[in-house]
């Protein structure tokens, strides 16, 4: 099979390996269909990372199953899944507590897209094994489309993750966000529909505004602080200076959730912080955990993912188009998954 390999700056190519094969009683094989790049791949692309090529990369796909294990029970062969970024057993302490992303079953930080914690491969590739099928797998919801949901393995479900629990806790809260690509749309999009009063998107990108604005959110090219002005900030730049801003836009006793990879050093204003008594969280997401409440959202009609699609692309030009600057391309092994 083929594997999409990051090797340099903008530049990823098709290397041969080994096809997959179930190894144990517990494991599958899958097959993706839709498969789309997170956020932080655009940053790697752009050679911001702090992994040196070549690696596999991809972590974001809704996949078809192709084998699984005798002891496999959740999914059979045929079904459409979501696989999660991160490899998680789902038995250990850490995945019995919903910190997936923190299994102490695999070494720290296994995952799809990238040689940390084990070399899992990516999901831009034609297979993939998942080693706890019942554990990682998630059956796709009827009536959703692949095409649109590609992201929910990372992007989607982290966005929901984001901004759903605090407003449950906050109804009615006003919302920040500061980003620059994907997550910060699905976010407008999920917070709206939760009920939030106000939803303020920060982008220097106008298209990116514009699909915001679809969203029902308020639009800024770029953001000056006010002071007390959000319950909620959302940052998704990956920018310490955009952080900084956010946390001082905070109400008292508000939160910020970072949802930025901040590959670079910087300075927040802690003191200020301190005095505003803002919480700031900066998290890998344990997406498996609440993938089925992200998906039930999605399902539900009252949000739109799809609309964050900018391209939709067939598997085989992947070489060529990856690397370009796209919101979010979702490359498609089978036609039949896309949307008019």
């Amino acid at each position: 099979m083929r594997e999409l390999t990051y090797v340099a700056r903008r530049t990823v190519e098709w290397r041969e390996a080994p096809d997959p094969r179930v190894r144990s009683a517990g494991e599958a094989v899958v097959a993706p269909v839709a498969a789309t790049s997170c956020d932080v791949d655009s940053a790697i692309l752009a050679g911001h990372g702090f992994i040196e090529p070549p690696f596999a990369l991809g972590h974001e796909c809704v996949a078809r199953v192709v084998d699984i294990g005798d002891a496999v029970t959740a999914v059979a062969p045929g079904d459409l899944v979501v696989v999660p970024w991160s490899i998680s057993c789902g038995t250990c302490g850490h995945c019995r507590d919903g910190l997936t992303a923190h299994c102490a079953s695999v070494p720290h930080m296994a995952m799809y897209g990238a040689p940390i914690g084990g070399s899992w491969g990516g999901l831009f590739s034609d297979l993939v094994r998942v080693p706890y099928a019942d554990a990682m797998l998630v059956p796709l919801p009827a009536g959703l489309d692949p095409v649109a949901m590609a992201s929910a393995s990372d992007n989607w479900s982290l966005s929901w993750r984001l901004v759903a629990p605090h407003l449950k806790a906050r109804p009615g809260a006003r919302v920040l966000v500061v980003a620059r690509g994907s997550i910060g749309l699905y976010v407008c999009d999920i917070a709206r529909a939760l009920g939030a009063v106000e939803v303020l998107y920060v982008d220097p990108d106008a298209e990116h505004r514009r699909l915001a604005e679809g969203f029902g959110a308020r639009t800024a090219e770029t953001l000056e602080p006010v002071r007390h002005g959000f319950d909620l900030a959302v940052e998704a730049t990956g920018r310490v200076d955009q952080l900084a801003l956010a946390v001082n836009s905070l109400a008292p006793e508000g939160v910020c959730e970072s949802a930025g990879n901040h590959f670079r050093p910087g300075e927040l204003p802690l003191l200020d912080m301190y005095l505003t008594g803002v919480t700031l969280r900066i998290a890998r997401d344990n997406v498996r955990a609440h993938l089925p409440d992200a998906l039930a959202l999605a399902a539900s009609g009252a949000v739109d993912p799809a609309r964050v699609v900018s391209h939709v692309l067939d598997w085989e030009q992947l070489p060529e188009a990856l690397p370009e600057r796209h919101l979010k391309p979702v490359f498609v092994t089978e036609r039949g998954t896309t949307t008019p």
